[in-house]
Formats: C-alpha cells, structure tokens, sequence
C-alpha cells in the first residue's frame, strides 16, 4: 500500500455545516412531534360567587360533615355500622337505617334538593370486604323515588385513611 504525501503544508479540514444544521432540526422537529402534554393532576374547577356574600348570620346555618364507621370481623363481614356516634346494627337493614338519618341530616323529606356543602366521610376497617363500603356510599347518597329515578342527598363522599389492624 502506499502512502501519500503531499508537498502542502497540510491541508486544512473544514466540516460542513450544512448537514449538521438538518440533523440538528430534524432532532428538534422529531422531539417536538413525540412531546406528549399531560393535564395536571386533580381537579381544579372553582365555582367562584357572582356576589359578594351576605353579612347576615342568619343565612350562614353551619353544616357539618356526616362521619360513617364500618367496623369489621376477623372474616371480612361487617360487625357494626354507626353514624355519628349512633349504633345501626350489622345486617341489610342497617344501611337502609343509614339511609334514612342520612335523609334526616340533609333535612328532607321526599324530593330533597341535593346539599352540595354537605359531605360525608367513611372511616372503614382495613380488613372489610368492599360490598359493606359500597353499600354505605350508595345508602349515603340518596335512594330511588316511586317513580324509579333517583333522589340524591350528598355528592360529596371521602374515605378516611384506612388503619391496619396491629397484627398485620
């Protein structure tokens, strides 16, 4: 093989720019096709008044927040249901009980309009099957009417952090 020399003084290599130029924006370009934008987390809906709000206490009726336990069996099953305090037992019947201090705290009768400060907090067993959870949001949430549809009571349900029992 032979080897070249040349009688320069050394050649001087210039790159080109032009093609590192594209590479550079077809980069940029295939970056912001590939972007994906996520919505924030949480919902950020604010119902702000149209008015500034009264000065008369009468109106401002403070409502409290409506707290349901549901205790559990060893099994899973459920051993008691209360509200606020007050035992309604463990059976079927002990949600259509809280259904029915759920109506009388909203304060109704038939056809109550939903109260959308109202809301209500169940503090369940870690070990409780979810059957006893969602029995209680739907008996908290309202009932269906002799018409078949649905009258609501509260919309505002949260559960309480759940507390592991001390042997698990």
């Amino acid at each position: 093989m032979k080897i070249r020399h040349s009688n320069s003084e050394g050649e001087k290599i210039v790159p080109q720019m032009a093609p590192m130029i594209d590479v550079v924006f077809q980069l940029l370009i295939f970056f912001m096709l590939t972007l994906k934008i996520v919505e924030p987390e949480g919902d950020f809906n604010i119902n702000m008044p149209l008015t500034a709000p009264s000065q008369d206490p009468s109106q401002d009726v403070p409502l409290y927040d409506i707290k349901v336990k549901l205790r559990a069996n060893p099994d899973g099953s459920l051993a008691q249901l209360s509200i606020g305090g007050n035992n309604l037992g463990n059976g079927p019947a002990a949600f259509q009980r809280l259904n029915d201090e759920v109506l009388k705290l909203v304060g109704g009768g038939a056809g109550v309009p939903m109260i959308d400060d109202m809301e209500v907090e169940i503090d369940a067993d870690y070990n409780l099957n979810f059957q006893y959870a969602i029995s209680a949001v739907s008996a908290c949430t309202g009932r269906l009417n002799e018409s078949g549809d649905i009258d609501r009571y509260v919309e505002k349900i949260k559960f309480a952090q759940p507390r592991r029992p001390s042997g698990m």
